[in-house]
């Protein structure tokens, strides 16, 4: 596929925005790749990396080797993701601890127009894909319900959290930080990227490159044998997840670490009148519409030929 250097920034910038969701315990980078065009693409060019492509370098060279990998849509893509995911986690972290209500808003203006976008583009619906859009949303209502584990900071379990974390972070409605919270790695990868700590970074990046390759071929065969099956799971994992994003809730349970610094265990949803709290209604609901159409525009572009 020929590409311009301006679809190449834009891949970038798709890339900043996938970042920056994937940093917000509760939304996922997947639902943003999945909205601006781009989800299929990344699957099919990341399953690619397997033994062939390594034969390819060797008896073809780096120019044949890179192009079946697709090596300059996954730099644009990577680079916008990663610069956006390592800045906005200081930001993120800041926003949900002093504006909860605000920035939950925005994400579940950003949810709900998600929701809408990718069921549209099921092409036939059954029975069996309103069953597994049920089953896609109790998966993820109920990881949205998990108590998160006190903090682990163990390499092996690092690498092990980077795994699975990595495989959420790709699949719209599950969002990858939020995993890292319920396994107790959050903070851990949040201190090491705060701290420069190389060595955690690195088992981190380790445990998620194996676990996205090994994971990306099941996503490809099941978009390839059950397009319509796999959107309907997808669509029932990003409305199953609206309970996470939900911008008003009750703290049922705190954590304390070693330092005495409290942060929220288990959480419930409350309605904003009840809200023990400035509930910002009119505030949070202008910024739910600004998420919405966020997601909209991004839609738009991912639509452009």
């Amino acid at each position: 596929m020929q590409r311009s250097l301006k679809d190449y920034l834009i891949i970038s910038l798709k890339g900043l925005a996938m970042g920056a969701a994937d940093a917000v315990p509760g939304v996922s980078g997947g639902t943003i790749a999945f909205i601006s065009g781009i989800y299929e693409e990344l699957i099919t060019s990341i399953s690619n990396v397997n033994g062939s492509l390594f034969k390819t370098l060797f008896s073809k060279g780096f120019k044949a080797f890179w192009e079946q990998v697709n090596g300059s849509f996954l730099l644009a893509l990577l680079s916008g993701i990663i610069i956006s995911f390592v800045s906005f986690m200081k930001l993120a972290k800041y926003l949900l601890e002093h504006h909860p209500v605000l920035i939950w808003s925005f994400f579940f203006g950003l949810i709900v127009a998600s929701i809408y976008f990718v069921g549209k583009q099921i092409t036939k619906w059954n029975l069996v894909s309103i069953i597994v859009l049920i089953i896609g949303a109790g998966i993820a209502f109920y990881i949205s319900k998990l108590p998160s584990l006190g903090t682990n900071e163990s390499p092996w379990f690092l690498f092990l959290a980077g795994a699975i974390a990595i495989c959420a972070m790709i699949l719209p409605g599950i969002s990858g930080s939020f995993i890292l919270i319920i396994l107790g790695a959050y903070k851990t990868l949040s201190n090491a990227i705060h701290d420069i700590d190389i060595k955690k970074i690195m088992i981190f990046v380790v445990g998620a490159l194996l676990g996205i390759l090994s994971f990306s071929h099941l996503l490809k065969w099941l978009f390839k044998h059950y397009h319509n099956v796999t959107l309907a799971l997808l669509t029932g994992f990003i409305f199953g997840s609206l309970n996470k994003v939900w911008p008003w809730k009750e703290t049922l349970t705190w954590h304390t670490n070693s330092k005495g610094i409290k942060s929220p265990l288990l959480q419930e949803s409350v309605s904003p009148l009840s809200f023990d709290g400035e509930n910002q209604i009119l505030l949070a609901v202008v910024l739910m519409i600004v998420g919405f159409l966020t997601i909209l525009i991004l839609e738009r572009l991912g639509s452009k030929k």
